[in-house]
């Protein structure tokens, strides 16, 4: 299956969100509500994503640590099909928010291990999130072989696994022969000076790797 495309609004504030989703809204497969941006303005972020786009897939990138069912059902109500929980999350809060929403995907930042995913895959969670974090990035880490090794055997376990973090057309064809779920970028793409086009090439480049 070819990998979809996800964008991610971490935008600080929602007039500079609707204003690049605007843009790329077409194009993309999947529409994020970025950590930052619902920090800032709240679930109305999500209602305004659904609103424009209603027959997308939109993501509520909470990284939720508790509460799961209230935050899920929140989300759920705003109009999210995802929300995402951080892996360090316990599994009741996994489960409770699964249970609200059509989906929760696993973020996986820090340490954690097989086991750990193998009791999310238990739990009947069964979409993670590999990172490269923006942090990691500005500090100077750059994709490698060591993060292909754990994105196949997490594609092995049974996940639908997607990748974010510093993300460009160029970085795709590492990928070759990967079954990744969604390719998730946000500056690559919201910072283009065509925006448009920068969604397009990524698609494009999808394309030509997988088909």
């Amino acid at each position: 299956m070819r990998p979809k495309l996800q964008i991610a609004c971490d935008h600080n504030d929602l007039a500079a969100a609707l204003e690049d989703i605007k843009n790329v809204g077409d194009v993309v497969d999947i529409i994020e509500a970025g950590t930052i941006l619902m920090l800032q303005e709240g679930r109305q972020v999500v209602e305004c994503f659904r609103a424009l786009y209603p027959e997308k897939i939109i993501v509520a990138d909470t990284k939720c640590a508790d509460a799961g069912t209230t935050v899920a059902r929140n989300c759920a109500t705003a109009g999210a099909d995802y929300m995402t929980c951080i892996c360090s999350a316990t599994i009741p809060t996994m489960k409770a928010a699964n249970a609200e929403i059509d989906e929760i995907q696993v973020e996986l930042y820090g340490d954690w291990t097989y086991e750990q995913a193998q009791q999310w895959l238990d739990a009947g969670i069964s979409q993670a999130i590999y990172h490269q974090s923006r942090d990691a990035l500005l500090a100077g880490e750059t994709w490698g072989e060591k993060d292909l090794t754990k994105v196949k055997k997490l594609v092995e376990m049974g996940f639908r696994v997607s990748v974010t973090g510093g993300l460009n057309t160029e970085t795709l064809a590492l990928f070759e022969g990967v079954d990744v779920y969604t390719f998730i970028a946000g500056r690559a793409i919201t910072k283009a000076e065509n925006p448009k086009q920068a969604a397009m090439d990524f698609q494009a480049e999808i394309k030509r790797i997988w088909g």
